[in-house]
C-alpha cells in the first residue's frame, strides 16, 4: 500500500467537513494540533492500493497570520509533508473562494480543486468551464457532490496522479508587470539564502510586503536580512508612490485582478442574478418582525420533540438499569460490596445514562439546525439585540448557541472573534448557555413539578440563560471590557438539506464525549459520593448522619435564602462543580438502592423542594460555575488562571442573585 497524506482546505461552509466525513466515515478522531488549541480532525481510509491519512484543516478565508487557524493551515501546507491539498470550493460563490486558492498557490501547494455545490451554481445560471479553469490554474479541478459522494472516485484518482507528479502551483500566478517585476527583485535576494527556500520565494516576498510578523522574524535570522529588508522597504515605498495605496492593498488588488481574469475566462454568469431559494427563505426567516418569533418557535419545537420522543426510551433504559442492579445485587453476599456496585456504580452512572435518549435527540436537532444553515441565521437575528443592548456584535452569539450543546467547543469557537476584548467577554457568557449536561437536572425537576408544561418550562430556562447572559454582557461591556467591537460581516451559508451521514457523525461525536464523561468523571464522582454516603459505617446510607449529609448540612444555610437550604441540595450543588450530570447522580445516590430509578429520584426531589424552590434550583444550576472541563478550556484559551477564576466568580454571583430574585419575588407574588 502506498501511504498518502492529504489536507482538506477551504472557506467555512463550503462542504469541507461533509467531504471529510464522506471520505473517512467513522474512521476518524478529533483532537488538537500538537501544542495548539486549534481543533484537528483526522481520518483514515483505503482507496485501491493507497492508504490515506486525511487532515481536515480549519476553515479559513486567508492564510495570513491574523489567527491561529490561519497559521496552523499554512504551517501544515509548508511543514507537515502532505502529498496533496484538496481545496474544496463552493461553485456558487467561486470568486470569493478563489482568494484562499490563490494564497495556497503562492505557497506552491500541490493542489487539486474539488468543485462542490455545482447544483447551486447551476440554479443561479453560472456556467463553469471546468477544463478551461483547470488549464488556467495549472492544476486539476474535479466536480463533486459532497452530499451524495458523486465525483469522489474521480477526485481520489486525480489526487493519486497529482501525488505521483507534484507541481509548484505558484508558477501559474500572474500579478501584473509592475508588481511582478518588483517581486522578482525581492525573490532574487531571498533565493541567495537556501534556508529561506523551504517555501516559494514569491510567497516570502509577498508576505514581507504584507508585513507578516512570522515571516519577518524568519528573515531576520537570514544572512541576507539587511539586503532583503532594505529592498522590501524600497518596493513598498515605490508601490505606494505608483498606486497611492499600501503594499498590502496592492497585493490584495493583484490577487483579485488574477481572480477576475480567471472568472471572466472560465465562468459565464447572467447579467442579473436570479433570486435563489435561500434568498426567498431569508426574506421570511431574517425578517425584522418575524425573525424572533420564528427563532422562539423553532427552539420550543426542538425542546417539545426532544422530550416527547425521548421519554419512552428513557423509561426503557431506566427499567434496564433497575433490573441490572437487582440482578447483580442478588449475586453479591457482602452488604458493602453490593452497595458499592449497585448504589455507587450502577446507581450513579446508570442514573445519568438514563437521560442519554434526551441528550442524543438534542444533539441531533442542533446538528440538523447547524448543518441546514439556520444556526447562523439565529445569530444574525439576535445581532440586533446584541448590538443595541450589549454593545457586542452578533458573531458572539454563535459560540453562545454552540454552548447549548457543550461549553468546551463553544469556548473554543470564540477564537473566530477578531477583537480580543470581545472574545474574552464571549467566553464569560458561554457558561450561561444551558448545555446538554444540565438537561438531566431539568428532566428530574420537570417530572417532579411541571410535567403538564414541560416544553414551556424548559424553553423558559433556556431563554432565562440567554437573557441573563445579555444583561451580564451589558454590565461587563461597560465595566471590564470597555471599547468598540470590531466591525464584521456575518456569513450566512446557503440553506441545504443536511446529509444524514453528516448529521449522524456530528451527533455521534458529541454523544461520544458524553459517554466518555460518564465512564470517567461521573464514575469517579459516583464512587466518591458513595463513599461519603456510607461512612461512618453503621449510619443509614446517604442520610443526614453520613459524611455526605454532614457536608451538605454545613453549607445548606448559604442556600436557604434561595429556597433550597437543605443538605441534599447543598451536596448536589458541590458535586455539580465536577460535571452537571453529577447533580442527578447525587440525587440517585441519595435515593438509595431500593429506589435507584428515575421514579425514586423524582420522589426525592418532590419531597425536598417546592415548585418555586425547584425552579430557583434549576436557575441556579443553569447559571452557576460550569464543569471542570469548561473551566479548563477557558484557562487553556486565555493561558491564564485569572480569567478562569473571574468566570467562576461572575457565574456564582449571578446564579445566587438570579435565584434569590426568582424565589423571593415568587414568594411575594404568592407562588410559595
Amino acid at each position: 500500500m502506498t501511504k498518502l497524506i492529504v489536507g482538506l482546505a477551504g472557506n467555512p461552509n463550503v462542504g469541507k467537513t461533509t467531504v471529510f466525513n464522506g471520505l473517512t466515515g467513522m474512521r476518524q478522531h478529533v483532537g488538537n494540533w500538537p501544542g495548539k488549541t486549534v481543533e484537528r480532525a483526522e481520518g483514515h481510509f483505503k482507496h485501491g492500493s493507497y492508504d490515506y491519512d486525511v487532515i481536515d484543516l480549519p476553515g479559513n478565508y486567508a492564510l495570513s497570520a491574523h489567527s491561529m487557524e490561519e497559521i496552523v493551515s499554512r504551517d501544515f501546507i509548508v511543514d507537515d509533508g502532505s502529498d496533496v491539498i484538496i481545496n474544496v470550493v463552493d461553485a456558487a460563490n467561486l470568486e470569493r473562494n478563489l482568494y484562499l486558492t490563490v494564497q495556497m498557490m503562492e505557497l506552491g501547494a500541490n493542489l487539486v480543486m474539488a468543485l462542490n455545490m455545482n447544483d447551486f451554481a447551476k440554479k443561479k445560471d453560472h456556467i463553469i468551464d471546468v477544463k478551461l479553469m483547470s488549464e488556467l490554474l495549472g492544476f486539476p479541478v474535479v466536480e463533486i457532490n459532497a452530499k451524495t459522494g458523486d465525483g469522489f472516485d474521480e477526485l481520489l484518482s486525480t489526487v493519486e496522479k497529482q501525488a505521483a507528479n507534484p507541481i509548484d502551483t505558484s508558477a501559474k500566478l500572474s500579478y501584473g508587470n509592475e508588481l511582478k517585476e518588483h517581486l522578482g527583485d525581492m525573490q532574487a535576494l531571498i533565493e541567495k539564502d537556501s534556508n529561506l527556500l523551504d517555501v516559494p520565494s514569491v510567497w516570502t516576498a509577498i508576505k514581507l510586503l504584507e508585513k507578516d510578523p512570522i515571516v519577518i522574524e524568519k528573515v531576520q535570522g537570514s544572512s541576507q536580512k539587511s539586503a532583503i529588508m532594505t529592498e522590501t522597504d524600497k518596493v513598498a515605498g515605490h508601490l505606494h508612490t505608483i498606486f497611492n495605496e499600501g503594499a498590502e492593498e496592492v497585493v490584495a488588488n493583484a490577487r483579485y485582478a488574477f481572480i477576475g481574469g480567471l472568472m471572466a475566462e472560465a465562468v459565464k454568469k447572467p447579467a442579473v442574478e436570479k433570486e435563489t431559494t435561500t434568498d426567498k427563505i431569508d426574506k421570511i426567516v431574517t425578517n425584522r418582525i418575524l425573525a424572533i418569533p420564528i427563532f422562539l418557535v423553532i427552539m420550543y419545537a426542538m425542546f417539545q420533540f426532544t422530550y416527547t420522543l425521548g421519554a419512552p426510551f428513557q423509561d426503557m433504559i431506566d427499567q434496564a438499569f433497575g433490573m441490572l442492579a437487582e440482578w447483580v445485587g442478588s449475586f453479591i453476599a457482602n452488604e458493602y460490596l453490593a452497595s458499592f456496585i449497585c448504589d455507587g456504580i450502577i446507581g450513579g452512572v446508570g442514573g445519568v445514562l438514563t437521560f442519554l435518549p434526551i441528550i442524543i435527540l438534542m444533539f441531533l436537532f442542533l446538528s440538523i439546525l447547524e448543518d441546514c444553515g439556520y444556526l447562523a441565521r439565529a445569530a444574525f437575528t439576535l445581532d440586533i439585540f446584541m448590538h443595541k443592548l450589549v454593545g457586542l456584535h452578533g458573531k458572539a452569539f454563535i459560540p453562545m448557541i454552540l454552548g447549548f450543546g457543550c461549553g468546551v467547543p463553544a469556548i473554543m469557537a470564540t477564537r473566530t472573534m477578531e477583537n480580543e476584548g470581545d472574545r474574552m467577554l464571549a467566553m464569560m457568557l458561554v457558561p450561561f448557555m444551558s448545555c446538554t449536561a444540565r438537561l438531566p437536572i431539568y428532566a428530574i425537576f420537570i417530572a417532579a413539578f411541571f410535567e403538564a408544561n414541560h416544553g414551556a418550562i424548559l424553553l423558559s430556562i433556556y431563554v432565562l440563560g440567554i437573557v441573563v447572559a445579555l444583561i451580564v454582557a451589558a454590565i461587563l461591556k461597560r465595566t471590564m471590557f470597555k471599547g468598540l467591537s470590531t466591525p464584521f460581516v456575518m456569513e450566512l451559508p446557503t440553506y441545504k438539506v443536511p446529509s444524514v451521514k453528516g448529521v449522524l457523525l456530528h451527533t455521534w461525536e458529541k454523544v461520544k464525549g458524553f459517554l466518555r464523561k460518564a465512564g470517567t468523571i461521573i464514575l469517579a464522582c459516583s464512587i466518591v459520593l458513595w463513599a461519603l454516603s456510607i461512612f461512618p459505617l453503621g449510619v443509614e446510607f446517604g442520610s443526614a448522619d453520613s459524611v455526605l449529609g454532614m457536608i451538605g448540612g454545613a453549607i445548606a444555610p448559604i442556600f436557604a435564602p434561595l429556597g433550597f437550604g437543605t443538605w441534599q441540595a447543598g451536596v448536589a450543588i458541590i458535586a455539580g462543580l465536577a460535571a452537571k450530570e453529577v447533580v442527578v447522580a447525587t440525587f440517585g445516590t441519595l435515593a438509595g438502592m431500593e429506589e435507584d430509578d428515575e421514579e425514586g429520584i423524582t420522589q426525592l426531589v418532590h419531597d425536598t423542594f417546592t415548585p418555586l424552590s425547584a425552579y430557583a434550583f434549576m436557575a441556579f444550576t443553569l447559571l452557576y460555575t460550569p464543569c471542570f472541563a469548561a473551566i479548563g478550556a477557558i484557562k487553556q484559551e486565555t493561558n491564564s488562571y485569572k480569567w478562569a477564576a473571574t468566570m467562576c466568580a461572575i457565574t456564582l454571583v449571578t446564579a445566587y442573585i438570579v435565584s434569590f430574585l426568582i424565589y423571593n419575588v415568587g414568594l411575594l407574588a404568592g407562588f410559595g
